[in-house]
């Protein structure tokens, strides 16, 4: 895989017989030396930001996070992406011990477009695979439940903020960790959203995967500030596909 950045210093990757291992390699060295944002292009269905750990967290094939953004942060700018949520919180200083990729769109998520951009980070680096968690907000909330209740072998865990999601997938979510948190107070997504998909799950199962937090007080905006607390991390981080603590 051969690798060339534009003035901007965006990567771009193109396939090429000769070079993949070494050139792969050298790749995953630059990033965990620096482990630093890097905006990926025509890797996937959609560009994302790429975020990589300290080199020796990714040495011990650590777990992805994928965060899906709302749809104020929609468009073909990419920094757009940063204003808030995690990439917003790693720019600060956050640390976290996770492969972080967030994409964007400009026309709401596709569950199979944004598999695509976990297949790249799957076949690039040596990841956990039964550790693979999701996040979202308001649109990027639906995003969420839309890829977990689709591909709930893959997703470890999922926290999904003011959205909702199609209650046809409420008993294949029903098999996924999920905390769903929702303000009454939102005027942009009612909370009726998440409470439809609440009851779709627990028709399911009872909700024995589910934790539901109806916050009397938020509106919309609101959540956001979950992303800046350690609770949501420790929450998402503690799930594995094979054991759950």
């Amino acid at each position: 895989m051969s690798i060339f950045a534009n003035r901007k210093g965006y990567l771009y990757f193109c396939n090429m017989k000769t070079a993949v291992v070494w050139l792969s390699i050298a790749f995953c060295c630059c990033m965990s030396i620096h482990a630093q944002l890097k905006p990926i292009y025509q890797q996937a269905d959609y560009p994302f930001w790429l975020h990589l750990p300290s080199d020796s967290i990714l040495k011990s094939s650590p777990p992805v996070l994928i965060f899906l953004h709302g749809k104020s942060l929609s468009g073909t700018d990419l920094n757009r992406v940063k204003r808030y949520g995690v990439i917003s919180e790693i720019e600060k200083g956050r640390s976290i011990p996770a492969i972080v990729v967030a994409p964007q769109t400009n026309n709401g998520w596709d569950p199979i477009k944004v598999k695509s951009v976990l297949d790249f980070v799957k076949n690039t680096f040596a990841v956990d695979t039964n550790r693979v968690y999701v996040c979202g907000m308001s649109m990027g909330g639906y995003g969420t439940l839309n890829f977990a209740g689709k591909y709930p072998e893959l997703v470890a865990a999922a926290v999904a903020l003011c959205g909702g999601g199609n209650v046809k997938d409420g008993c294949n979510l029903a098999t996924v960790p999920l905390w769903i948190q929702h303000g009454a107070l939102d005027n942009a997504v009612p909370i009726s959203e998440s409470e439809k998909i609440v009851k779709a799950i627990k028709n399911c199962n009872g909700g024995e995967n589910l934790i539901y937090t109806r916050l009397p007080s938020a509106d919309h905006g609101d959540l956001e500030r979950i992303f800046r607390t350690d609770e949501l991390y420790n929450w998402l981080f503690q799930f594995s596909k094979t054991v759950q603590e």
